[in-house]
């Protein structure tokens, strides 16, 4: 089946965020915006978010929600390992582990894993990779929680990310753009691009889901004063370009260029090029 022209799948892949970013930057960081939008949830007679003393709030949407992106990349790292076993199993010299695992049902399961290692590694990678983005870029721009500056009771000057860049050094001591929380939602769309390989027809609908959970992390901490919204946005800027960047490293454009499958078609698994063992 035909893919699309090169020009076009780069400019939907890598144009549309970069124009994102551009709008992000002249709405956000070049006004007030942000500022105007964390008011509304400040109480300045406390001199507090409220809803950053709510421990039942920041139990649910920090801490609880974390398990999500945190059990794929548990899920993914076993998958990666445990694909390595099944190859190394010799039906002649290990029959009697192979017919054990067989009885208890992790063969079907090892099997598995060994036929999608590419697929497990890249989420590995993809989650690694976008995480060590997000907390270079945070160390590199020393921006301060809103929390945290003069603007809502604090004690260091709020500025914004571009102002306090250093390419190559430690920036200061403040980690807060881009918003990491949100990266974390925004991390499953390594998800999408596994579907998207498969070329499986709700692989949009992954997609979606995966910026919605980004931007509902994200924006729970801008209700606690944590965040400003625009660290929201360049999170999930960020994190697609890195993810995307690392799709085509493991798939290659034609593979994720390809359209979704019909209602009447089927994902040709067994027509996947194998990783040696």
């Amino acid at each position: 089946m035909q893919t699309a022209s090169p020009s076009r799948f780069y400019w939907l892949n890598f144009g549309i965020p970069l124009a994102c970013a551009a709008i992000v930057f002249l709405m956000f960081d070049l006004t007030q915006i942000d500022i105007a939008f964390n008011n509304l949830f400040f109480d300045p007679v406390t001199q507090s978010f409220p809803l950053d003393q709510s421990h039942l709030f920041e139990k649910i949407t920090h801490k609880w929600a974390r398990i999500i992106p945190n059990w794929t990349a548990e899920i993914a790292l076993i998958g990666a390992i445990a694909s390595f076993i099944w190859p190394r199993l010799n039906p002649q010299k290990h029959s009697k582990i192979i017919a054990f695992l067989e009885k208890i049902k992790v063969a079907p399961v090892l099997r598995f894993a060994a036929k999608h290692r590419r697929d497990f590694l890249f989420v590995v990678f993809a989650f690694s990779i976008t995480t060590g983005m997000i907390h270079y870029l945070k160390s590199h721009t020393s921006v301060y929680c809103p929390i945290e500056t003069t603007q809502y009771g604090g004690k260091i000057e709020h500025k914004e990310w571009y102002k306090n860049f250093d390419l190559l050094n430690d920036a200061g001591e403040g980690r807060c753009w881009p918003g990491g929380h949100a990266s974390g939602g925004f991390t499953m769309l390594a998800l999408y691009f596994v579907a998207r390989r498969y070329r499986w027809r709700y692989s949009k609908a992954l997609m979606y889901g995966s910026l919605a959970l980004g931007f509902i992390y994200g924006t729970t901490r801008v209700l606690q004063g944590w965040h400003y919204m625009s660290h929201t946005f360049w999170a999930g800027i960020v994190v697609w370009l890195t993810c995307l960047l690392t799709a085509l490293a493991f798939y290659g454009r034609a593979r994720l260029d390809k359209p979704v499958l019909g209602k009447d078609e089927v994902p040709g698994f067994e027509n996947e090029p194998q990783v040696a063992g």
